[in-house]
């Protein structure tokens, strides 16, 4: 069946080094389309950092008080490390696939996009975001990808008061404790992820849990968030263990899973280590065995990873699937041209996110963040990603879920067509309510 895995449009090495340098001309994609593009490539002790200057667009003709006359927006996430798959360059190639469209609709506006590879590291990622806020004039930041360095990206967001929009990060820190005016969470949180299945998986008698997860903010508090709704749900955590970023043996972390007896065994991880460890699970014959392997957290490039014989029957929560509708269908046939891979709900929450940015900008005549913003919560999402989606008071966008069931290999007619929609989950049951969110805003809209 339709196994393996595509390699990054856009990759560099994970170590610091030195490089700078200007390429003109043709660039072949990962559909081999020969574009003419201008790429500024950097690489500093801050990651890859590059920036596309890939479409040409209109010089501004409309008054507006922009500053430098140009929207400039920053993509930062993991280009080329274990979560490079479900972002990374793909989210590049979204982004400006909305600027395209938004340019259509509104040619008087120039925008850059800037791009950045954070390293998994919350000091990288925060010093480039610095850097850009300081220095390069970037208006808007989108993806990270990554819940520690979220936080870390998050104050200095708050500091500067600059608008970061959130895709795949997890951890509920960003809409709870820590939420900021400015800090939008367009994909998912934790307990969007886990409260439905879990609530579903424990009423059909599947009462006892373990946890292996990744050992950072995202892992951690995934567990921490599951646990609360399994005891609310009146079933219990027999215990977690916790691997670093990037493992590559899961044997220990197994075995202890099967040692618990737990009914179910749900991996708090993405991208290569969901891949690696599921692999090993069906290595040792555990996919025979009476647990139920549950990915709290799986997108689609991890199943093409995969294989669908090894991820046959594993079921996730999921906020977009590109064959949910025509609209969604038709995003997916036209960005699979430019990637060679259809889109992860990550890179199409970041399409969302750009193209609702842009046209809030141009609604409100500039760039400057708090009338953007103002027009960003007034106005509803209108695209295939959450149409009619607004932001709550605790900067969510509020949408439906999916529960999905990877398909049985004779079942998938073709490539990347690899999800059953189990049900559909109420945009009004996917979220804590705000009455239990301890997002600061609250208080402060409240007075």
């Amino acid at each position: 069946m339709f196994t393996g895995k595509d390699s990054p449009a856009i990759s560099g090495q994970s170590s610091p080094a030195v490089l700078a340098g200007r390429v003109e001309g043709k660039m072949v994609d990962r559909a081999g389309a020969s574009k003419s593009w201008s790429i500024r490539v950097r690489r500093s002790a801050f990651g890859l950092i590059l920036t596309l200057g890939a479409v040409a667009y209109a010089e501004r003709s409309q008054a507006g008080d922009f500053s430098g006359d140009v929207i400039r927006i920053g993509i930062i996430n993991d280009q080329a490390g274990p979560l490079s798959d479900l972002a990374g360059p793909g989210s590049v190639v979204a982004a400006k696939m909305a600027v395209e469209d938004f340019q259509k609709a509104t040619p008087g506006l120039k925008v850059d996009i800037v791009v950045a590879d954070h390293q998994n590291k919350p000091d990288i990622g925060a010093q480039i975001v610095r850097k850009w806020f300081d220095v390069d004039g970037i208006d808007m930041v989108a993806d990270v990808g990554n819940s520690a360095v979220a936080l870390a990206i998050q104050s200095i967001a708050r500091d500067k008061n600059r608008i970061v929009i959130y895709s795949a990060v997890g951890t509920t820190e960003i809409g709870g404790r820590q939420c900021s005016p400015a800090g939008l969470m367009w994909l998912h949180d934790n307990y969007n992820l886990v409260a439905g299945s879990v609530r579903r998986l424990v009423s059909q008698g599947y009462d006892s849990w373990f946890f292996i997860a990744s050992d950072y903010a995202f892992g951690r508090n995934m567990v921490e968030v599951s646990q609360r709704v399994l005891a609310a749900s009146g079933a219990k955590s027999l215990g977690a263990v916790f691997h670093p970023l990037g493992n590559a043996d899961y044997s220990s972390f197994l075995l202890q899973a099967q040692a618990s007896k737990a009914k179910v065994i749900a991996f708090a991880n993405a991208g290569e280590q969901l891949v690696t460890s599921m692999k090993q699970w069906n290595e040792f014959g555990m996919n025979t065995g009476p647990q139920k392997a549950v990915a709290e957290l799986m997108f689609l490039t991890d199943v093409h990873a995969m294989g669908p014989e090894t991820a046959k029957g594993l079921t996730t929560v999921t906020a977009w699937y590109w064959a949910l509708n025509e609209a969604t269908r038709a995003f997916a046939r036209r960005f699979y041209k430019l990637h060679n891979a259809m889109p992860t709900a990550p890179q199409a929450a970041v399409y969302s996110a750009v193209l609702q940015y842009l046209r809030a900008a141009a609604a409100a005549g500039t760039d400057e963040t708090n009338a953007v913003l103002e027009k960003m919560r007034s106005m509803p999402v209108d695209d295939f990603y959450a149409p009619g989606a607004r932001l709550r008071a605790d900067n969510k966008l509020v949408h439906d879920f999916y529960l999905v069931e990877v398909k049985k290999p004779a079942d998938v007619k073709a490539p990347w067509d690899y999800y059953s929609v189990v049900e559909t989950i109420p945009a009004e049951e996917a979220y804590l309510p705000l009455s239990q969110s301890e997002c600061p805003l609250l208080k402060t809209s409240q007075n």
